[in-house]
């Protein structure tokens, strides 16, 4: 086996040479992210061939989002320092005609609705009357000029329109409770259709084409989420369209133009996709087969919906865009994500399962480093964040990183991780740094049994939930890890819940449900936020965290840094001022990516 070349590290890091393509509704002009000024910005070009134009100049931060408005408007988000309060701009096709459609301090924005049939106008949600909800407004995007739509009465966390864009559905929360609203039309009030616990519920995808009933992903009477046809005027199940027994189903796609449903996707241990029309699935057919070898989504596509943008990837490749022309079954490539990366000098990304010691089934992934025998390797611990999401299958610049420097690298879906339904999910509650901690732990016990880890060249790194693993690893198993990497991670549970964002008020007392009350579960805090125990800590600890950060505080790094330094131990600390949770500029990234890189070959070589 020969070992794969060093790669530089900021091959790995830096921005895409061009992604992000789109095309526009009447599918003559393509649309695209590349660098400016070391920043992300959207490009525009005729399909037909000619010269791109930059119609965008941002150069503090990348653009978090656009899309195609209309033929000759595109849409952008862009925060502040990574600050999370997002606006919204427009800008013309000529890059002229800029406007900042959101102008409010302290303020972010939601699209409800783009409203596709009305070039000029679309439906946002504003939390620009009280930080902690958001209102609907009707804006036009060459003015600026906003309407009232819909006023939030407080307790509302979700709108849904119908296909002609009128506000129809809503969702609310009590904190632990959560309804279904609905109403006829938008003159009626809206009346109360279905209660249930946050750990139930219908989630509205879209309306049925007759604007009648909802479809929706559903967990109510199952463990598994399933998509359903639902009958939200009189909260009866019609039919369930799909489910799955491994996994939970949420995603549904569907045809504006022929007004049907096309296809779902979901993930096993890899994105599967089940077909609910001939036509989508002849296009994916002859997609896969000029594509073999890759994973496929169809990016954007114009009104008539007979030209698409097309993007691959896989373990080893960010992948490639192309345009698809679907009558002449024609696939013109675009261009590649990373040129500069050999996909054949990668790593392969596999599926591992184990047993946690009480008899959970714990999925994962295993990346072992290219032309190494896989016996006694150095090993980085991997835990996502969230903590409710999940690891997938697919490109992953760290892991591609750290296994090109010769260590194994193992993914965790820890109890929690979302996808693998209700009991799983809930099997993590007022767990952190507990039983979803003991899923970390046998992961590095299952590492170390196959025999591939060198039991004394553990690490562990994660950000967000994934930095607080590290900490909690760190400090209740320190016999465990050689060096931890906290990467805006949490250390205190009682100054995280006081130091959310305002709009995550709403989910308070769902958070508490979840991780813990700080008056009724305070004990259970205390022993599970790692600042009260760094006197466990045995090991070598680098912090890195964004100063803007609106969801894991500064002061979360802040406090575990201080309290390292009163017993005397030194930790390598890097904060950005212009970022917030997790680093998005490139030469911030690629001073991060440098510190771990050497901390590693410090302490796990």
């Amino acid at each position: 086996m020969a070992l794969a070349p060093k790669i530089p590290l900021r091959d790995f890091f830096k921005n895409p040479e061009k992604t992000g393509y789109q095309i526009s509704p009447d599918g003559k002009w393509i649309s695209y992210l590349a660098p400016y000024e070391r920043r992300l910005n959207v490009f525009v070009m005729p399909r037909a061939g000619g010269e791109a134009k930059r119609i965008t100049s941002e150069t503090g931060r990348d653009l978090a989002g656009y899309f195609w408005k209309s033929n000759d408007r595109i849409i952008y988000l862009k925060d502040f320092g990574g600050d999370e309060n997002f606006h919204l701009f427009s800008v013309d096709l000529h890059g002229e005609n800029l406007k900042d459609l959101t102008p409010f301090d302290s303020v972010t924005v939601q699209v409800v609705d783009d409203l596709e049939e009305h070039p000029d106008e679309m439906l946002i949600g504003i939390n620009k009357r009280n930080k902690e909800i958001f209102d609907v407004y009707k804006i036009n995007v060459k003015s600026g000029e906003m309407k009232l739509a819909a006023e939030n009465p407080g307790n509302i966390i979700g709108w849904v329109t119908d296909h002609d864009g009128n506000i129809r559905v809503a969702s609310t929360t009590d904190g632990v409770n959560t309804s279904l609203l609905y109403r006829e039309n938008e003159k009626d009030p809206f009346r109360t259709i279905l209660t249930t616990n946050f750990k139930e519920s219908v989630s509205p995808l879209f309306f049925t084409f007759d604007n009648k009933y909802l479809y929706a992903s559903s967990n109510i009477g199952r463990d598994k989420g399933a998509i359903i046809k639902y009958d939200i005027a009189n909260g009866k199940e019609l039919e369930t369209i799909f489910e799955h027994p491994e996994v939970d189903i949420t995603d549904l796609n569907f045809s504006k133009k022929r007004k049907v449903l096309t296809s779902i996707n979901y993930t096993t241990w890899k994105r599967q996709r089940k077909f609910l029309d001939q036509h989508t699935e002849d296009i994916f057919t002859s997609l896969q087969s000029k594509l073999p070898n890759y994973e496929i989504i169809l990016t954007s596509e114009n009104k008539n919906e007979n030209i698409y943008t097309v993007r691959t990837f896989s373990d080893r490749s960010l992948g490639s865009f192309y345009v698809y022309e679907v009558e002449v079954n024609k696939l013109t490539k675009l261009a590649d994500i990373s040129p500069w990366l050999n996909e054949n000098d990668l790593c392969e990304m596999k599926p591992i399962s184990y047993t946690s010691r009480d008899g959970l089934k714990i999925n994962g992934y295993l990346t072992l480093p290219k032309g190494k025998d896989p016996k006694n390797l150095p090993v980085v611990i991997n835990p996502h964040g969230g903590p409710w999401h999940r690891d997938l299958w697919g490109y992953n610049p760290e892991v591609q990183l750290f296994a090109n420097r010769g260590y194994a690298v193992l993914q965790v879906n820890f109890r929690g991780s979302t996808g693998y339904g209700r009991k799983f999910w809930e099997a993590s509650f007022k767990q952190w740094g507990k039983k979803m901690q003991d899923d970390v732990s046998d992961g590095v016990k299952w590492i170390i049994d196959q025999g591939i880890a060198d039991p004394k060249r553990i690490g562990i790194y994660g950000g967000s939930y994934g930095g607080y693993c590290t900490l909690a690893g760190m400090t209740f198993t320190p016999d465990l890890y050689a060096c931890g990497i906290d990467y805006v991670g949490v250390s205190n549970l009682f100054t995280f819940m006081k130091t959310i964002p305002p709009y995550w008020k709403p989910f308070l007392e769902t958070m508490y449900e979840m991780v813990g009350d700080p008056e009724k579960d305070k004990e259970l805090m205390t022993a599970a936020s790692p600042v009260f125990h760094v006197d466990q800590i045995k090991s070598p600890l680098l912090v890195i965290q964004g100063a803007k950060d609106p969801r894991v505080n500064i002061e979360e790094s802040n406090q575990i840094v201080e309290a390292l330094k009163k017993r005397g131990i030194d930790v390598p600390y890097l904060v950005k001022e212009n970022e917030g949770h997790g680093f998005h500029n490139e030469e911030n990234r690629f001073e991060a990516y440098e510190a771990m890189e050497k901390f590693l070959e410090k302490h796990l070589n």
